[in-house]
């Protein structure tokens, strides 16, 4: 696998730790000031190139991840070699805690990626010092269970429409500005399809469709911005027919 390069390791990212702009939005927001230090010595930072694996898929799940900037897509490969991606993580999102011995899923950098890793074994010694910490752990793994379980409602019961809709009403969800205003999309037209289980014709398609009724506009074949929230709303929600 591999893929990244080690910046630092150990206490020594304790100023990091303490300057990371998104302690507040993950897991580490649990730990005290002063405890920062013990959770930066186990801790190792790792940048990932764009296209490059994190994780991948059947290797030993000896770590845990915690996305610090940049974003990636979790996939799955069938046995015919289709892809299947299962999801996207963020600044802030934290890898790992539903694998089993094995990773089950490879992790792809969309953009440039930084990451903490922490070896599972040192994370669970520090957890019992640190209970609060361990809450926000299950809190993150409740929220990788609805997310799976929005997946499941996604691929099984919504429409083409519905579901470029809900994706774009996701997306829209991590750009505050995107109501009036073009934000990139940072994956592909074949990732949104491997993702809502659609062909890539039928993204395009489906995009166009949208456009031309007012409910996004597009720029570029990334840049997108919604025009029409109340309308994305009720597609995705499969309340608007028309």
């Amino acid at each position: 696998m591999a893929i990244v390069a080690t910046v630092s390791t150990g206490t020594f990212l304790t100023p990091l730790c303490m300057s990371c702009s998104v302690r507040s939005a993950s897991v580490c927001s649990a730990i005290k000031d002063q405890d920062v230090p013990r959770l930066a010595g186990i801790a190792t930072v790792m940048d990932v190139a764009v296209g490059k694996l994190l994780i991948e898929a059947g290797e030993q799940a000896l770590y845990f991840f915690n996305v610090s900037s940049g974003a990636a897509k979790l996939y799955r490969l069938l046995p015919d070699g289709r892809r299947h991606i299962i999801g996207f993580v963020r600044s802030g999102d934290f890898l790992g805690l539903a694998a089993g011995e094995d990773y089950a899923f490879s992790a792809e950098a969309l953009t440039p990626l930084k990451v903490c890793r922490f070896t599972r074994k040192k994370l669970y010694d520090l957890l019992s010092d640190f209970p609060a910490m361990e809450r926000r752990l299950l809190q993150a793994a409740s929220n990788e269970l609805a997310a799976a379980q929005d997946q499941m409602l996604l691929l099984g019961r919504k429409t083409a429409r519905e579901r470029v809709a809900s994706f774009l009403r996701s997306e829209a969800a991590h750009t505050p500005s995107a109501q009036g205003h073009s934000w990139a999309l940072l994956m592909t037209r074949g990732d949104m399809a491997d993702y809502l289980g659609l062909t890539i014709e039928t993204v395009s398609r489906t995009m166009t469709a949208l456009r031309k009724c007012g409910v996004i506009a597009i720029s570029t074949a990334s840049d997108v911005s919604i025009e029409d929230t109340a309308a994305l709303e009720s597609i995705a929600d499969g309340t608007l027919l028309n």
